[in-house]
């Protein structure tokens, strides 16, 4: 039989006010990452995978026993940016401009890819990696043709020339000819772009960061750029092809390294990775600048972040909700470095919240150099694990206690783990404290607003 309000026992009156208690002290309590964190899962993809494609790594030298060129493929690089895929489990993983630079890369590709981990945990899990269909995530038997897309410019968007313009790399006769692939289907490489971040707007395009604009560089689903990339004003690096003999205001290969979007799908958040010539470089200044999707413009709005003391760069920048974000800082010491500690952190930090100086408002949130591993899923012998990667570029929020990040192997670069071509490592994280959702606090007020309203009522019929 249902119990009617006014039939609630008093047991039930003072359970009711302690619920109000407690309740009150989470909903004001401050939300944060305290506590530390523990590795959930674990999985590995070896240096040595590759793709179908034309030859790569003409222009770059090899490391770790592994030459190069690669004939007639090309590396699965190690990865700068993860959105999730559309089938649970799969995961779409962006790797950079292929060799770390404009000069060497104008045969990589650039591309996305789908992958499925199949994650040790403590319940079991190989730990291995596939290659997944990349728009129904059925698992494949390798990175071959659907299981990735190529950014290209058919319709001859970008408004400078590419690669794909030339007969031979670079414009330059002394070097090879441009692969037929990349001249006729007009692929984006290296060499055009250093795209280090990409996200995906409320009407499904994709949006790419690029470090030599810094650009935007606007794509369909399918990888196809459907206008002229979008330059940051006032803001030129040495490889802007702008620059026309002008004098750059930041650092080679500094430019969006973190780009996250909002939940409605129409702000961009972009992060420089490099100071810009004037502001504070003491302080280790960053801009965060917003861009609006529906207006294909820069919106004025800006914030200043401000790298740790031990940070050297930041690999990564996602959102929690409409103004906090997780943000991965490094710098370059690993595990093999004969001197200096690795400095691998997320931090989360608050647009709304600024101070005196204009910086925004920061956090740890997880040290990647320290994080409880009591079921030693990477098998080192060890419970607490490192992640000692020169650099760590993808960060992901699967769900407010879980986060997926990996690192960037640089392939053919060494030395994270040892003196052989890094691996690419894939974590799930899981967050002692979970990550608050912006309706949480109105969920739970409303529901503190019931019980008050229970409670009146109980005393009212006493």
């Amino acid at each position: 039989m249902k119990t009617k309000l006014y039939e609630v026992s008093e047991k039930a009156h003072t359970k009711s006010l302690r619920l109000i208690a407690v309740a009150c002290g989470l909903a004001f309590a401050a939300p944060a990452f305290a506590g530390g964190a523990s590795l959930e899962g674990w999985a590995i993809m070896p240096a040595n995978t590759f793709a179908d494609g034309p030859t790569t790594g003409q222009f770059a030298s090899g490391a770790g026993g592994n030459p190069l060129p690669l004939l007639n493929k090309q590396s699965v690089q190690g990865f700068s940016a993860v959105l999730n895929a559309p089938v649970a489990g799969s995961y779409l993983f962006m790797p950079d401009n292929g060799f770390g630079t404009k000069g060497n890369s104008a045969d990589a590709l650039l591309r996305m890819y789908a992958i499925t981990p199949d994650f040790k945990t403590s319940l079991g899990g190989s730990g291995t990696v596939k290659a997944a269909n990349y728009n129904s995530g059925a698992v494949m038997g390798g990175f071959s043709s659907g299981s990735y897309i190529n950014l290209a410019d058919p319709d001859k968007k970008i408004g400078f020339k590419i690669q794909a313009d030339y007969n031979n790399y670079y414009n330059d006769a002394s070097k090879p000819l441009v692969d037929a692939s990349i001249r006729s289907g007009r692929l984006l490489t290296g060499a055009d772009f250093d795209i280090e971040s990409v996200r995906k707007d409320k009407n499904g395009n994709l949006w790419f960061g690029d470090e030599f604009g810094p650009f935007l560089v606007k794509a369909d689903a399918s990888g196809k750029v459907l206008r002229g990339e979008f330059g940051l004003p006032g803001v030129m690096s040495p490889q802007n092809p702008y620059l026309n003999g002008g004098t750059p205001n930041l650092n080679g290969s500094n430019g969006f390294e973190g780009m996250a979007i909002n939940r409605s799908g129409d702000k961009l958040f972009t992060l420089l990775e490099g100071t810009v010539a004037g502001d504070d470089a003491s302080r280790k200044t960053l801009r965060i600048n917003e861009f609006s999707i529906d207006a294909e413009a820069y919106t004025g709005q800006q914030w200043k972040y401000k790298l740790d003391a031990a940070g050297t760069n930041i690999g990564d920048m996602t959102a929690i909700n409409d103004h906090e974000f997780l943000v991965i800082e490094r710098n370059g010491v690993t595990a093999t470095s004969a001197s200096g500690t690795p400095f691998k952190k997320i931090f989360r930090i608050d647009i709304n919240k600024v101070d005196a100086a204009g910086y925004v408002a920061k956090s740890e949130a997880v040290d990647l150099m320290n994080i409880a591993d009591p079921d030693d899923l990477n098998g080192d012998g060890k419970t607490t694990f490192t992640f000692p990667f020169v650099t760590i570029e993808s960060v992901l929020v699967l769900d407010a206690n879980t986060l997926l990040v990996a690192n960037d192997n640089n392939y053919p670069g060494i030395g994270g783990r040892d003196l052989g071509s890094d691996n690419t490592e894939f974590l799930k994280i899981h967050l002692t404290s979970p990550i608050p959702e912006p309706s949480t606090y109105a969920l739970l007020l409303a529901g503190l607003g019931g019980i008050g309203f229970f409670v009146v009522g109980r005393r009212k019929r006493d």
